[in-house]
């Protein structure tokens, strides 16, 4: 797995977030520099190219010319036909009917979205200067799903953002349950100098954020069992990538950890595998 940084610099300026300081403006990879790179890498043996970069979906926004990210997918997984390509984290307005239907037509672009979402409440979320609502963020998630068959949603998470009541926590959990993520990274605040969340006022306790967190992680622990159960029977198409101790490793385009016994020289296949049980952050197969 190669990962192939596109894009640098951010200007969204969430309340939160340092980035835009440190890092300036977007600066892209050009188009083509970055499909030939994807060829590149393919030919030196790679089989998945993840594209990375610290706000990918504003790659473009630098050349004025009405390029979007969309249309560096395309050329990246034209490059690299023989490759899986999966994306890095993405922001819920890159996902449109357009952006869809177009990323479907690509056979080898693994379907496995990061939609970053920090917040289920509006309120909470216009504190963080988020560009979207709840209600956008969802429509995002029923285009993918209308246009690619269980695809791999995961999520951020902040607990316990300046200003968040228990009313507003109790929405995030509320859009946990609707959404059902595949999977939830999830932080307790902390501020960072600098930037404008570390000068609101935050009257609620760590050891209160700290239970709004663990009651979060319960939730999607529980969501993300019950969807892995679903897969059980199932016969999945994985890349090898590693070895944890007895198992070996591997993850299937959604983006799913697989665990299953098997020798080294397996490393770096693709393999189908037949799922045999699971876990809240795996499932377990055996070779078909």
């Amino acid at each position: 797995r190669a990962m192939l940084k596109v894009e640098d610099g951010c200007v969204n300026f969430c309340t939160y977030c340092v980035i835009p300081y440190a890092r300036g403006p977007v600066r892209s990879l050009p188009l083509a520099a970055a499909a030939a790179e994807a060829g590149r890498l393919a030919g030196e043996g790679y089989r998945e190219i993840v594209l990375t970069g610290i706000e990918i979906s504003s790659w473009g926004q630098d050349f004025r010319d009405g390029t979007g990210f969309i249309d560096l997918v395309e050329a990246v997984c034209a490059a690299a036909p023989g490759c899986r390509v999966r994306l890095g984290s993405l922001e819920p307005r890159t996902v449109t009917e357009d952006f869809c239907r177009r990323c479907a037509a690509l056979p080898n672009l693994c379907p496995h979205f990061h939609l970053s979402m920090q917040s289920g409440c509006d309120a909470t979320l216009r504190r963080m200067n988020r560009k979207y609502d709840a209600a956008r963020y969802e429509e995002s998630v029923k285009l993918l799903r209308a246009f690619f068959h269980r695809p791999g949603i995961t999520t951020d998470m902040i607990v316990g953002f300046p200003g968040e009541t228990t009313e507003e926590f109790e929405e995030t959990l509320s859009l946990l349950e609707q959404v059902r993520f595949d999977a939830l990274f999830t932080f307790i605040f902390s501020p960072r100098p600098g930037t404008p969340a570390a000068k609101m006022d935050d009257p609620v306790s760590r050891e209160e954020k700290q239970k709004w967190f663990d009651r979060l992680c319960d939730t999607q622990n529980r969501i993300s069992l019950e969807i892995h159960q679903g897969y059980v029977g199932r016969t999945l198409r994985v890349l090898v990538d590693g070895r944890e101790k007895e198992m070996l490793t591997a993850r299937t385009e959604g983006g799913r950890l697989v665990r299953f016994a098997g020798d080294d020289s397996l490393i770096g296949q693709f393999l189908d595998v037949t799922i045999t049980g699971c876990t809240t952050w795996s499932l377990v197969g055996e070779v078909k």
